[in-house]
């Protein structure tokens, strides 16, 4: 994880930012598609109580809202830990909400140690395929759902792909098998080390935070705005294929396309209507 401080945001628009924002993505890596719509950049911000409508939403058995992943990233609600498609999220602090919006953060490899330390019992589960969604992420002619591993290893490199909300939107879907008990006690304990492990960082106007999605957790903290005050809260959000990525877990091309390392990867793929 890389922060930088100092880049100047105040003075421009938000369409020069982006700009600038940008070009400077293309001197790290090539940024790749972040939805179906094909945006190479996402304000992320908080959008209202529409945002299922228009990003994806649907009834769990008891009949309650159930949020995409892309809709949750569009609201002012908590952010549980979990990763991106893309070799390293760039978040670009425009504007800082009222109060909260914490960054957390947390290492996997880090994770996965102390979980070898106090329940190695469950690490093998945690190597073992779990049935993830595509539910609100993108339009495909593919399997609307897969099987993936939370933990991957390949040529001595670790490497974690993880979102439980994949995972829970996968159980809505008629003929997949529900989670075992062991399952979801090694997510509980995932879960927990995660919260136990992370640190937060608040970032404020005119910082960049670069984080390897292959071996960090990110979240977030619920966030209040006061737009009044010019307190809403604003990043703008790259996902960047790098030229050095890494080699990743064979059975990974499900998600990635591309497994081999420093090939471009990752994004959502865009289908033609």
């Amino acid at each position: 994880m890389v922060k930088l401080r100092g880049i100047p945001v105040d003075g421009y628009s938000e369409d020069e930012l982006r700009q600038m924002y940008f070009g400077l993505g293309t001197h790290l890596g090539m940024p790749v598609f972040q939805n179906r719509s094909g945006e190479m950049m996402r304000a992320i911000r908080d959008e209202g109580a529409h945002v299922g409508r228009t990003y994806g939403e649907t009834k769990d058995p008891k009949g309650t809202t159930f949020l995409s992943s892309y809709a949750r990233t569009l609201t002012n609600g908590p952010l549980r830990f979990h990763t991106d498609r893309t070799d390293v999220v760039g978040l670009l602090c425009v504007r800082q909400a009222r109060a909260g919006g914490v960054s957390k953060l947390a290492s996997t490899p880090a994770i996965h140690n102390a979980i070898l330390a106090k329940r190695p019992d469950l690490l093998d589960v945690l190597f073992e395929d779990f049935w993830r969604s595509r539910f609100g992420e993108e339009s495909t002619d593919k399997e609307t759902v897969y099987k993936l591993p939370i933990f991957g290893l390949r040529d001595g490199k670790f490497t974690s792909h993880y979102s439980l909300t994949f995972i829970e939107a996968a159980e809505l879907v008629p003929g997949v098998p529900k989670l075992t008990a062991l399952q979801r006690e090694a997510i509980d304990v995932l879960m927990a080390t995660a919260e136990e492990l992370c640190f937060e960082m608040t970032l404020q106007p005119g910082d960049l935070q670069l984080i390897n999605s292959h071996v960090t957790y990110h979240g977030r903290t619920p966030f209040d705005d006061d737009a009044a005050n010019g307190h809403d809260r604003l990043l703008l959000r790259l996902w960047l294929t790098m030229r050095n990525n890494r080699a990743l877990p064979e059975g990974h091309e499900i998600l990635w396309q591309e497994i081999e390392a420093g090939r471009p990867r990752g994004g959502i793929r865009q289908v033609a209507s």
